[in-house]
């Protein structure tokens, strides 16, 4: 076994297979074709929720198009300051939104504290000319050293930042890896907790370059679909 990443180990034989089968014919390009359609109905179920989907091919790119999605250039992220999105992504959050700036945060475990949200949101001038607004919560599902949010605790966190007119996104690359623990159904993990957005992982989890940007509330991804397109990451086939 290779515990050096997640990333190290092949494609699941089941997925492998699908693929294949997949490749037989021709299909609709830019995601228009019915095997899109069959995710999307079958992602909506697993979640018990209305969605709007985008697919991706990378982590990273899910992770910044939906930041640049909910945050304008002035906005600002706040998540805990060994998140993915602030160590690992080279900019691609602030590249992708003209310059939105990544607040990092203390935490034990990587994990956000409710008090430190509190003292984070207070501490500090936001807003007006002069500074950034506080636009987005996010939080990483599993987190990088493999510790897990309760829904309960997503859902306080999220009481804080929705007060504060935020929205709150998941960094889900490890989501299964989180639900598996839990013992929760992915809706009582996201969306009932409070979450406006996920990116849902699949690729750790033995999938071939297979990534989402979900929205809980499809009226919020107007315009996601040129953005997703204007960044590169519309697939063709």
């Amino acid at each position: 076994m290779n515990f050096g990443s997640d990333n190290a180990a092949g494609i699941a034989p089941e997925i492998l297979a699908a693929i294949s089968r997949a490749n037989e014919g021709a299909a609709l390009a830019y995601g228009d074709d019915a095997w899109t359609r069959r995710v999307e109905t079958q992602l909506a179920d697993i979640f018990e929720h209305q969605l709007a989907v985008f697919l991706v091919s990378s982590g990273t790119a899910a992770n910044a198009l939906a930041l640049a999605h909910l945050t304008e250039p002035w906005g600002a992220v706040l998540c805990h300051q060994e998140a993915h999105i602030a160590t690992d992504e080279c900019g691609a959050p602030e590249f992708y939104g003209g310059g939105i700036k990544l607040v990092g945060l203390p935490g034990e475990a990587g994990k956000i504290a409710p008090a430190a949200l509190q003292r984070a949101l207070g501490a500090r001038s936001w807003g007006g000319p002069h500074h950034v607004s506080p636009s987005v919560l996010s939080l990483s599902q599993a987190t990088e050293v493999g510790t897990i949010y309760r829904p309960d605790e997503v859902r306080e966190l999220a009481g804080i930042a929705h007060a504060r007119g935020m929205s709150v996104h998941v960094d889900g690359a490890r989501l299964g890896n989180a639900l598996a623990r839990l013992n929760a159904s992915p809706a009582q993990a996201t969306w009932m907790a409070g979450v406006d957005v996920l990116s849902f992982g699949a690729t750790k989890g033995g999938a071939l370059a297979a990534e989402a940007v979900i929205f809980f509330d499809p009226e919020c991804a107007a315009d996601m679909p040129q953005r997703r397109k204007r960044g590169g990451h519309l697939i063709s086939k």
